[in-house]
């Protein structure tokens, strides 16, 4: 084995784990906006060195989940209706552009892979909480898969993190559960596989203004 390589393969694991930790307890609402995020208390929490944290930090940075407040610290990013109204703005306007061209550019692979994704989201809803957002994020990139822009996709897939971000901070708010928020995927996906643009574009908006008005709601 070429130890010269070795090293770094396992720096980038390291900071892939310390990456997904740290994106998974910000999303989730474990650690709260506006938290300080220190050096030596997440090499002993991730149990890692404080390189992966660092480069880790530094990926979250440009996801907008942290802040860089000075040369040497970091802080998870705050919260606000502003910053809300915002990323759904730009969500649906961006998403929008990309579902019409993911279903005019579908194929059967297409239609098949999303189908399965659906699948796997409703069997999710058994599991845990970070496996069933992992099926739902899946469900939902996969509708726009078709879609021939990868720097629009990857702005679509930042979004989607910093948008349940939010859902998760009010998810636990009395009401939330009202919606049969699995009719409205199922219904998104049937217009998809008919391949009618305007029904898909129309139900994925009003889904994500009906949670856009009910989080909105309980942001200070």
């Amino acid at each position: 084995m070429d130890k010269s390589v070795a090293p770094q393969t396992t720096s980038q694991s390291s900071t892939q784990r310390a990456y997904l930790a740290l994106r998974n307890d910000i999303i989730f609402g474990r650690i709260a906006p506006g938290e300080r995020l220190k050096i030596d208390a997440l090499k002993e929490s991730l149990d890692t060195g404080a390189s992966p944290v660092r480069e880790a930090l530094s990926l979250l940075t440009s996801d907008q989940l942290v802040d860089r407040i000075d040369q040497r610290g970091f802080r998870v990013a705050a919260t606000s209706r502003e910053q809300f109204q915002e990323i759904l703005d730009l969500r649906c306007r961006l998403e929008d552009l990309a579902v019409r061209e993911s279903i005019t550019q579908g194929t059967d692979a297409w239609e098949e892979a999303l189908v399965l994704a659906h699948h796997y989201m409703i069997r999710a809803r058994q599991k845990d909480l970070e496996t069933f957002e992992t099926c739902h994020k899946a469900f939902h990139m996969a509708l726009l898969a078709a879609c021939k822009s990868p720097i629009l996709l990857r702005f679509c897939s930042q979004l989607y993190d910093l948008n349940v971000r939010y859902r998760y901070l009010a998810g636990k708010s009395k009401g939330y559960d009202r919606r049969d928020v699995d009719a409205e995927h199922e219904a998104i996906l049937d217009a998809a596989v008919e391949r009618d643009v305007e029904t898909v574009c129309t139900r994925l908006m009003e889904h994500y203004r009906n949670t856009g008005a009910f989080l909105a709601e309980q942001i200070s």
